[in-house]
Formats: structure tokens, C-alpha cells, sequence
């Protein structure tokens, strides 16, 4: 074995062996011939691993907790369950969520905990078995000549994409991603196009494709539901920009908690290659071991070699210095889910499809709405337009994150905005992750910030000073504003430290931290008095 492979063993042997149990990390440098204390390094650094016996796992991000989390967390503890606190855990619609082992459970009722005595393993879901468990999706029925997705349609594994991306050649492929205007749906936008030219145009000739399902974006649920509903969309567009890009060898990272996703992913893989499909290719499985950082391209790609997951300065950008230092095309779930129509029906069809920007958005609904689940609807579609389709506000509404806890807080003037990159970005947020949650006016705005902000100041990896101390002061700075009553002194300097942070971070964690509160005191001044 290579040492690229006993490095990038370390945190699944980790996993096998305890995490930071005493002695664990001495025993896996010895098989993997690492220094225990870089191996200790990976194992204090993702949470998966130091949760040691605590079994339980309750979701207390933003939507979870206002569907009843905390009373949940509150029963379990009573009963004595070894049960601790969870960033999001991709189940937004689904809230309360736990996590038990590595198993996410729906809809968990304080009732469930409390009746289970001292057995973690008693615990179950609130509405259904522990089988793969599926969202609301919009439309329910199947549409593909609308949307590019269609996650109510049959999966097919008949191949009709790949033989098309073979008869057309790489360049045209390739041609037809640019022809579609294809951006990055994970949270940047970023011309998905110029990664594939970037990747085919190096010299070496090993390249690598990674998947991210590292999805842990606070709202976020979208991935979960296209693994679960439409892995074979999955498994041919990595296929086919693979050999667009010129690489043989596919990385499909999904997040540690994603055990149900994984194993749809596993079966659609299984079924692909039972039908002769993809023997050129090798693809191999990741499980994260539970860090929000590793959604940043280069911190999963730090990950992936087995190391703690910290962002890598740029430039060198993946394309050019990846996976192991070879080129590596990154993308997320739904952006890889839709180049196989995009080959089958062509770039234009695609383009089409969207309002304000190319093809159609999964729009991720969660809070207080009637019907929460994720909608496929043109990009550019409205939050007003977005809860028409899920049955409207419970109450009158007040205010909406449009992308995920790094969106910040938009008020309810603003639900005719299109939910598109531009238009949200003139108001200083972003589409993101497309996590749209929804708060009405009987939601305090501090608390939500607080909640965010705690998370944020969780999250950070660290690396970054203005970000490790400023996640911290913003929480901090917001908890003693809460604490003293609305006392104004304590956001003095809290527009001041967003400022550097955003000037003085590496990625993408650090510079949009602080957007729950600044926006939050922006679009609602008389949250947040000036004084006194």
C-alpha cells in the first residue's frame, strides 16, 4: 500500500478504532506508519470522531429547533440516553432530527427519548422505520421535458447520456455544459464549463473527479433527496465528466451521517456496472467523519488524503493542483445531477428552463411553512412564488434566510426578489445553497442570529485568526446584547470585525459569518437598539 493510501486510511481506521479513545491514535500510526500526533491532529478535528460512546446525536440548528429540538434534547438527557448536540443534520423538513449512530432519524418526538429508558437503540422516528426515508418534492410527479432533475422520475440505468456524451466526443460535451450555463448549485455559482476546460487542459495526465456530498449547510437538504431519489443521475454525470476531463478515477465524498444516501448511492453504482455500464472507471466511497469546514472544496480535498480539513490558500486551484496534487474536477450533487440532460437534450434546452439564470433550481423549504420538502422551480423563482408551492407561511411572515445560514436574514418586502446569484447579491446575500428558511413574526430575530452565529463559531476550522476569533466575538458580542437586556454597547464593533473578517479569510466559512447578524441588524434596526 502506498503511503497516499495509508494516509488517506487514517480516519476511516480512526473510526474503526475508537476515535480519540486512549491509545487509539498511537495504534493507527503504527498500522499506517504516520506520527501519532498528526494522527491525533485528524482525530480531535472532525466531531464523528470525537464523539466517543455518546450514541445520540440531537439537531439543534435553526429549523430543528423550531420544530421542538431542544425539548427533544431536554427528554433525552432526562432519560439518561448518551446523547449530545448535532449541527445541521440535512433534515430540515423533516425536524426534530437525531442521529443515532450514523443513521439520521426523522421527525423525532421528545416522547420517543423520554420512553427509552436507558436504551439509545430504543429511540426511533417519529413517523416512520429506519429504512431509507424520503422528503416532500415538488413537483410530485414526473416532468422531464420541464425539469432537468425530475426527482420524481424513474431512475434509469439504461446509459442513453453516456453513449450520446460518447458519440459527441469530450470537447462537445463539453461545449454543451458552457452552452447550458451551467453554474456551481453548492454555493458559489461558480461557470461549471471552465472547471471541465481547466482539468482537460493540463498536461498530467492523472486527474481525478470528486463528488461533494458533504452537504451541511444549516437549511440544506437538496443533495440528501437527489442521492435518495435519483442516484443515477449521480453516478452518470460523474461518468461523463470523467471522460470529458480525461480521468479515470471518481472520489464520492458524502458526509459521515449520510449512511442512508450512501448506500442508495452504493446500489445505483452496483446496478450501473451489473449492466455493463462505467467498467473504465473506478469509483471509490468516502464517508466524512462530520466537519461543516470539508463542504469547501480544498478542506474536502485535505480530508480525502486523511488529513484535518483546513482550507488550502488558492491560487493553486483544484484544477491544477487537486486531489494527491493532480488535477481534480469538484462539484457538488445537484450540479453533477444535471449534465446528464443537459447531453441528452442539449445546452439550450437547459438554459431555457431557467427565469433569471440557466435551467431550473432545487429550492431547499424549511420553518414555519405549511408543506417543507424541496422544489424544483425555474432559477429565479421567488420566495413568494416558493411558498405558493408549499402550502404558505404558518402565521404571517416575517423574514427568510434564501441560502443557508451564510445568506444572512432577508425581510418579508423582499419575497418578490428572484432567487437567483445577481439579484441577491445586490442585497448583500447570496442564493448559496438555495436553503430557504422561513421565520413568522412570533420568531425573535436576536435568537435566530445567536443560533447561527453559534454554529459559525463551532464550525470554524481555525486556520484563519480573524475567523477563529471572529466567529466567537460576533457570538459572544450578540449573547451579552441578549443578556444585558438589548444593551447597544455590545454590537459596537460588530460591523467593524465582519469587515475583517471578510477581508482576512481563505474561505468562504469566514467571510459570510457574520451576515446573520449584520443583516439582521440591518433590515430590522429595532431588534437591535443603539443604545440603551
Amino acid at each position: 500500500m502506498s503511503s497516499e493510501s495509508q494516509r488517506a486510511d487514517v480516519p476511516d481506521r480512526l473510526q474503526a478504532a475508537g476515535g480519540l479513545r486512549p491509545g487509539a491514535a498511537a495504534e493507527v500510526a503504527r498500522e499506517t506508519g504516520q506520527h501519532e500526533a498528526d494522527v491525533f491532529g485528524v482525530a480531535s478535528f472532525f466531531d464523528l470522531l470525537r464523539a466517543g460512546d455518546r450514541r445520540l446525536a440531537v439537531c439543534t440548528g435553526l429549523s430543528c429547533r423550531m420544530r421542538g429540538a431542544d425539548a427533544v434534547l431536554a427528554a433525552a438527557l432526562q432519560a439518561g440516553l448518551p446523547v449530545r448536540e448535532a449541527a445541521c443534520l440535512a433534515a430540515c423538513d423533516r425536524a426534530p432530527a437525531v442521529l443515532k449512530d450514523r443513521v439520521v432519524l426523522p421527525e423525532v418526538e421528545a416522547a420517543e427519548c423520554a420512553s427509552a429508558g436507558n436504551d439509545w437503540r430504543a429511540v426511533r422516528p417519529g413517523a416512520e422505520d429506519e429504512a431509507p426515508w424520503r422528503g416532500t418534492i415538488w413537483p410530485s410527479g414526473p416532468d422531464p421535458e420541464r425539469l432537468a432533475l425530475d426527482l420524481a422520475g424513474p431512475c434509469d440505468f439504461g446509459g442513453a447520456a453516456s453513449e450520446r456524451a460518447r458519440e459527441l466526443g469530450a470537447d462537445a460535451v463539453i461545449d454543451a455544459i458552457e452552452a447550458a450555463g451551467l453554474q456551481g448549485r453548492g454555493g458559489a455559482g461558480f461557470p461549471a464549463h471552465i472547471k471541465w476546460r481547466g482539468v482537460a487542459g493540463q498536461a498530467q495526465k492523472q486527474r481525478y473527479v470528486v463528488l461533494n456530498a458533504d452537504e451541511s449547510e444549516p437549511g440544506t437538504f437538496k443533495d440528501r433527496e437527489v442521492l435518495l431519489r435519483r442516484p443515477d443521475l449521480v453516478v452518470e454525470g460523474l461518468a461523463i465528466a470523467a471522460r470529458a476531463v480525461g480521468a479515470n478515477e471518481i472520489y464520492c465524498y458524502l458526509r459521515g451521517e449520510f449512511e442512508l444516501p450512501r448506500r442508495e448511492l452504493q446500489r445505483a453504482l452496483d446496478e450501473a456496472r451489473s449492466r455493463g455500464l462505467y467498467a473504465d472507471l473506478h469509483f471509490h466511497m468516502h464517508a466524512g467523519q462530520g466537519a461543516y469546514i470539508c463542504g469547501e472544496e480544498t478542506a474536502l480535498l485535505e480530508a480525502l488524503e486523511g488529513k484535518r480539513g483546513m482550507p488550502r490558500l488558492k491560487p493553486p486551484f483544484p484544477v491544477e493542483v487537486g486531489l494527491w496534487g493532480k488535477p481534480t474536477l469538484i462539484h457538488n450533487v445537484e450540479t453533477i445531477a444535471c449534465v446528464p440532460s443537459i447531453v441528452l437534450r442539449g445546452g439550450a434546452w437547459f438554459k431555457a428552463l431557467g427565469r433569471t439564470g440557466a435551467g431550473t433550481k432545487l429550492y431547499c423549504l424549511s420553518g414555519d411553512v405549511a408543506k417543507p420538502g424541496v422544489y424544483e422551480l425555474p432559477l429565479g423563482a421567488t420566495l413568494d412564488e416558493l411558498l405558493e408551492a408549499g402550502g404558505g407561511v404558518i402565521g404571517e411572515l416575517k423574514a427568510f434566510s434564501p441560502g443557508g445560514a451564510s445568506s444572512g436574514f432577508l425581510p418579508a418586502s423582499e419575497s418578490a426578489r428572484p432567487l437567483d446569484f445577481k439579484a441577491l447579491a445586490e442585497v448583500d446575500s447570496m442564493l448559496g445553497s438555495a436553503g430557504v428558511v422561513v421565520l413568522n413574526t412570533t420568531r425573535d430575530l436576536k435568537d435566530a442570529a445567536l443560533d447561527q452565529l453559534r454554529f459559525f463559531s463551532e464550525e470554524s476550522c481555525g486556520q484563519c485568526a480573524p475567523c477563529r476569533i471572529g466567529t466567537r466575538y460576533q457570538h459572544e458580542a450578540l449573547k451579552r446584547h441578549v443578556d444585558a437586556g438589548g444593551d447597544g454597547a455590545h454590537l459596537e464593533h460588530v460591523a467593524r470585525v465582519a469587515h475583517e473578517m471578510v477581508e482576512g479569510s481563505i474561505c468562504g466559512l469566514g467571510m459570510t459569518a457574520a451576515l446573520p447578524l449584520t443583516s439582521a441588524m440591518r433590515w430590522f434596526p429595532g431588534e437591535f437598539p443603539a443604545d440603551d
